[in-house]
């Protein structure tokens, strides 16, 4: 790729003073921010034109590695139906078509697929399609259902009558959430504001009354976001209420939806608390339980137990203790039995409790839980484990999902008495793939202050020779695409892509470096990285990066580092820190901005992030944030090769952030390395949502890592 024969657009200059803390700074591209501005839409088209032309001598490269990708997938295609009172729903792909279809079939013998939904038609006339909410009713007749035609993430609710295909009439805006009531005709649902997009509104509505929305609850502090879901036994509705570091949660009998949802515990400062319902009819003597996953005795959460009847705080009581080295992220009741999502030392496990034979405690009078459970056993260095599609509360099967990046993802039931685990299907691989060929490893890489740092890699077995006193004497290493993420305690999973046996096969290595700010060891893991501790995230990359260049896995010369969104700011931030340590760099959708953003309580997620990020009207939360954000400290120094990447409809991290900071960058650096900047203009946070639209994003991604590695077929 030569840059040298066309120039890239170069935004002009426009001077915005802002002082606070006695600080000044000097913004010259904010008016970037106007998406309604010609000159803005010009200047974006003129980015796009530049990246197209500088990557027309990888058009061929990029078609080749689509067709290789798309080579590998049985484009015609069935998911594995989940069973929902009396049906079996699934989706269905065909070879040529963009989306999936939702379908249904009865259990009974010589019943007829049903469509339910044809994303495919859904789609016309519009560049993008997102299916949010997808419920169906007690009398499998409604089914509510949510989508969203620009990428914005704002979705529209509408219902559709099954037994006639007639979609009703009634359809509500800027819908996050649905929960059908047992009467087949009661819907409640939340709503988000139209500027914040924060979900602050819930809502009862009863089809064909000819009434407007009764609005129930109205969330005030900003901070809080609402969701209402039903739950598994099918009893109750819940409507919780949540920050990032507080919870509330209030519950509803499905069978008075004209009643009041009654609060289970206040919000407090720093508790959060989730609910699940087990057995017992709500109208009974006996309601049940309530099982409620709190951190009230320590981050990494413990499981208590309450009558529905009297669920106040004060008569909880606890069924499995606070673990310091294990985190409970998940509590899910079935009829018989528990499961459990638990980390530990950075790895997912799954836990089945088999309620029937609950052990009493002489000392306390107290219920052991783990003293009737086990593991679900998984024996690779580095995977992921997940539960699927469970819908229903009288099974004795679970349903999870297992993959690495060896292993293609596999659906199982397991059979939560016996212990057997049935593979209903693995990701089919066409093109013969062998798992043999590959290597996985789990690695630590040390931090400066003693951390360990877990790294998950991959590679094909043929890319580093194992010479004597390997790796000691292996020579230079290989490319090698570093990615990392490292905020609002999510742990980015270790799952297995045919996509990138593209990159494997041509000797290029992939890592996951699981840094402090994520979850992949707990709550402790994301406070390490947060907040005044955000910096710990930069550095544990860092060491990750320095660990693998020492092992030599890699070097600096060959090292490629991706990220995207709050991975993106991740990213942006390493490589004002340590610009030569790094050969290129890939931006998805980054949070580069953190500074004018976090001091702008209009935009979606602001005040709600304040808790991730701090807040930089307090003078201290402001120089830590100044001290990393990645706008701010664009330096006049030589920057790795980059590829920034964008949608215009972005609702989480707004087009200008990537925008002001490419301009920047371009004003900035000293070197000639490449600085390309691509923005969808029909799409939002997620990039395209065709199938094959994305495969073609995936392709131009891979053909500027190749030919970065200096590989160019």
């Amino acid at each position: 790729m030569n840059a040298g024969a066309v120039s890239p657009p170069i935004a002009r200059r426009e001077p915005l003073d802002m002082v606070l803390h006695d600080d000044r700074r000097v913004d010259h591209y904010a008016w970037l921010r106007d998406k309604e501005s010609a000159e803005v839409i010009d200047y974006l088209k003129a980015e796009n034109a530049y990246t197209d032309a500088v990557l027309r001598a990888t058009e061929g490269l990029q078609g080749k590695l689509y067709q290789e990708m798309l080579g590998r997938i049985q484009q015609t295609d069935l998911s594995v139906p989940y069973r929902l009172r009396g049906y079996s729903y699934f989706t269905r792909t065909e070879e040529g078509q963009q989306y999936p279809v939702r379908c249904r079939r009865r259990d009974v013998a010589g019943a007829l697929e049903e469509l339910l939904l044809d994303l495919n038609a859904m789609a016309e006339g519009h560049s993008f399609l997102g299916l949010g909410s997808f419920e169906v009713s007690d009398n499998n007749d409604l089914l509510a259902y949510s989508a969203d035609t620009t990428g914005f993430r704002q979705y529209t609710l509408q219902i559709k009558k099954l037994s006639s295909g007639e979609t009703l009439g009634e359809r509500f805006e800027r819908v996050t959430s649905v929960a059908w009531a047992a009467d087949n005709r009661t819907l409640f649902f939340t709503e988000e504001d139209d500027t914040t997009k924060r979900s602050y509104r819930l809502y009862r509505h009863v089809l064909g009354s000819g009434e407007a929305p009764i609005l129930l609850y109205e969330e005030k502090d900003e901070r809080f976001r609402i969701a209402v879901e039903r739950t598994r036994s099918g009893s109750f509705l819940l409507f919780t209420s949540a920050s990032h570091t507080a919870s509330e949660v209030r519950f509803l009998s499905v069978k008075y939806a004209a009643g009041n949802f009654s609060l289970i515990a206040a919000r407090e400062d720093n508790h959060e608390y989730y609910v699940d319902h087990h057995a017992g009819d709500p109208d009974s003597s006996d309601g049940g339980v309530f099982y409620i996953r709190t951190n009230s005795s320590g981050r990494t959460f413990r499981l208590m137990e309450v009558s529905t009847k009297e669920p106040a705080r004060e008569l909880w009581r606890e069924v499995i203790s606070n673990r310091p080295d294990v985190m409970l992220a998940g509590a899910h009741a079935f009829e018989n039995h528990l499961v459990l999502f638990e980390r530990e030392s950075g790895l997912p496990y799954l836990r089945v409790v088999d309620l029937r034979n609950v052990i009493e405690k002489t000392e306390h009078g107290e219920g052991d839980l783990l003293d009737n459970s086990h593991r679900i056993a998984f024996t690779e260095p580095a995977y992921n484990a997940s539960l699927g599609s469970n819908p229903e509360f009288a099974t004795d099967f679970v349903r999870f999902q297992y993959e690495s990046f060896v292993t293609p993802r596999s659906v199982f039931d397991y059979d939560m008495r016996t212990r057997e685990r049935i593979l209903l299907k693995q990701q089919p691989v066409l093109g013969g793939y062998d798992a043999r060929r590959y290597v996985t490893e789990r690695l630590q890489a040390s931090t400066a202050d003693g951390t360990q740092v877990p790294i998950s890699v991959v590679y094909r077995r043929d890319t580093f020779a194992r010479e004597p006193g390997w790796p000691e004497d292996r020579n230079t290493g290989a490319p090698l695409l570093l990615y990392g993420y490292g905020s609002y305690g999510i742990s980015v999973p270790v799952t297995f892509s045919s996509n990138r046996l593209s990159l494997l096969d041509r000797g290029v290595a992939f890592a996951i470096a699981h840094i402090r700010g994520g979850g992949e060891l707990g709550k402790p893991w994301h406070d390490a990285g947060r907040m005044r501790q955000k910096m710990n995230t930069f550095t544990d990359f860092i060491a990750a990066a320095e660990f693998l260049i020492a092992q030599r896995y890699t070097s600096p010369e060959k090292l490629i580092i991706e990220g995207g969104s709050a991975g993106g700011l991740l990213i942006g931030t390493v490589v004002n820190l340590r610009p030569y340590l790094f050969h290129a760099a890939i931006l998805h959708v980054p949070f580069v901005d953190v500074l004018n953003t976090m001091l702008d309580p209009s935009l979606p997620l602001t005040v709600g992030e304040y808790e991730e990020w701090g807040n930089p009207q307090v003078a201290e939360d402001y120089w830590v944030m100044k001290s990393y954000c990645p706008y701010t400290n664009v330096a006049r120094c030589a920057y790795p090769a980059m590829l920034v990447k964008t949608g215009l409809n972005d609702s989480q991290v707004m087009y200008w952030e990537p925008a002001k900071y490419v301009a920047k960058l371009r004003a900035m650096k000293t070197d000639t390395n490449l600085l390309l900047f691509k923005v969808n203009m029909g799409a939002g946070h997620g990039g395209a949502s065709g199938r094959y639209d994305y495969l073609r994003e995936v392709a131009l991604d891979y053909a500027f890592v190749l030919t970065q590695s200096g590989i160019r077929d």
